[in-house]
């Protein structure tokens, strides 16, 4: 869900955010430089079409044309290097192009449905990027429905068809993260695999993946700056990395007895990161009770870490919601010596450990977590 809601916000960027600068102008005589035509059927002459570079966190105005009498308009420039841009015409009619000073390239579409049925010849990046909008705008329609009938469903209090309905979502979204993966391995040379390693791949859960394509990045496209994105995103995250030895937890419980996380070794551990105001959280913990409950004495133990800065909250919290396990906090909230080592930049986060400490799973809550640790004790 997370590739899905990261894609619409890219395709909607430009919406709010939009911030003019001076378009460049290629050189003529060397030949060096852009050029965008484009055909749109059932545009009035002089409508205005605009083209904006994707920057860090919002689209940048880059050059603006007319159309004329027969629909038709041309943009020439330069760019700094390859690089994702929208071309448009209104919120309702854009698309996503991908630039660099050899394109030459011819858009054509209907001014009135661009985003849908738009053609793009000349950019074999731009292709690749109108198929990956294909591949995420099915997926999206696909979750929609199935969001949808949970709905409906749960308003019936249909418990074992949201079970179903939920089984086809995580199906669903599974299927999506292949076929982005797949397009990623087909292309390793094209600015849109970086662009989607970065923005699409949570590295939380396919960090191998995501690693071995940035090793081919550097490879192919070392100054790329996704690439270079890519890498810095990347190498805070290897000490945490699923396969990697899960870095020690030495903190304080409830009783003001240190407690090692490596205390725990010869059994699967889950390492929890919570916190007592986290809505989320608590509406997750009947769910880790059941799970508690369902394996303890089994080889399976928790090992919950609070973000929690109120002593007295964190401990109401364990006792309201039962939560019988091991816990432990240095009670500095964010600043939590444990959530800086794991990277957490959001909580709920669960890491599951094997029996010698190595992280073999990340992020699985409710029912994948419980399938996962019974697959493993069964």
């Amino acid at each position: 869900m997370k590739s899905l809601l990261l894609f619409a916000a890219v395709l909607g960027m430009a919406n709010a955010c939009n911030k003019s600068a001076t378009p460049t102008t290629g050189s003529a005589s060397t030949g060096e430089g852009y050029q965008v035509s484009g055909t749109l059927t059932n545009a009035p002459a002089g409508t205005k079409v605009y083209l904006a570079e994707l920057g860090e966190t919002q689209f940048v105005s880059r050059d603006t044309a007319t159309v004329d009498a027969k629909g038709q308009f041309t943009m020439k420039g330069s760019v700094p290097e390859a690089g994702l841009y929208q071309l448009k015409v209104n919120d309702a009619n854009q698309v996503l192009l991908v630039l660099d000073n050899r394109t030459k390239m011819q858009v054509s579409g209907d001014v009135n449905s661009l985003t849908e049925n738009y053609t793009v010849k000349g950019s074999r990046d731009s292709e690749l990027m109108q198929q990956l909008g294909r591949i995420m705008s099915g997926s999206k329609a696909q979750m929609a429905r199935l969001e949808q009938r949970y709905t409906l469903v749960a308003q019936a209090g249909k418990t074992d068809s949201m079970k179903i309905i939920e089984q086809q979502f995580y199906a669903a979204q599974a299927r999506n993260v292949a076929d982005i993966k797949r397009l990623i391995r087909e292309n390793p040379k094209s600015v849109v695999s970086t662009f989607a390693v970065l923005n699409l791949i949570n590295p939380d859960e396919q960090f191998g993946f995501a690693d071995s394509m940035a090793t081919q990045f550097r490879k192919n496209m070392p100054e790329a700056r996704y690439t270079k994105a890519l890498v810095a995103r990347l190498d805070p995250l290897r000490a945490t990395a699923v396969g990697a030895a899960a870095p020690d937890i030495n903190l304080a419980s409830p009783d003001g007895k240190s407690i090692a996380l490596s205390s725990l070794r010869g059994k699967y551990v889950l390492v929890d990161f919570w916190a007592s105001w986290c809505g989320p959280c608590r509406r997750e913990s009947p769910n880790v009770v059941k799970l508690y409950n369902r394996f303890k004495g089994k080889g399976f133990e928790i090992y919950s870490v609070s973000f929690d800065q109120d002593r007295g909250k964190w401990l109401k919290a364990i006792a309201d919601d039962q939560l019988a396990w091991t816990h432990v906090s240095d009670l500095k909230g964010w600043e939590s010596a444990a959530g800086q080592t794991y990277g957490v930049k959001s909580i709920p986060m669960t890491v599951l450990l094997d029996p010698q400490g190595r992280i073999i799973a990340k992020n699985l809550r409710g029912e994948q977590l419980e399938a996962k640790v019974a697959s493993l004790l069964k």
